[in-house]
């Protein structure tokens, strides 16, 4: 399977700012709308933000909106999330995945990373 490996995950309080990111193993990466999904111990799995391959396209959950902003760099097949203001209920793993269609239902999607931790304090 495609190989996508994520990281920039970390310990921030609240208010404070990280940026993830996400590789892919292959020149196929713009090809591929990609997304970001987080999950909270005892929690589903949820949406956060996808982009069509071109970048044309993006999404958000609404939690998220004017906090997050998804962007890829299809040369250097990376993928990322900024996250700023970040409030103690965006702590997760958040993972990466990769797939054909733009969608933000997580089973549609094709590829996973295996996730990096974001943990934000109160």
């Amino acid at each position: 399977q495609v190989q996508l490996v994520e990281s920039g995950g970390g310990l921030v309080q609240a208010g404070g700012s990280l940026r993830l990111s996400c590789t892919k193993s292959t020149r196929t990466f713009g090809l591929y709308t990609m997304g970001w999904f987080r999950q909270a111990p005892g929690k589903e799995r949820e949406f956060v933000a996808a982009i069509s391959w071109s970048g044309g396209t993006t999404y958000y959950r609404d939690s998220v909106k004017g906090r997050i902003t998804i962007s890829r760099d299809n040369t250097n097949n990376t993928v990322y999330l900024q996250m700023n203001s970040l409030k103690p209920e965006d702590t997760a793993v958040y993972y990466c995945a990769a797939g054909r269609l733009a969608t933000i239902t997580s089973s549609e999607y094709d590829y996973w990373g295996q996730g990096t931790q974001v943990t934000v304090s109160s």
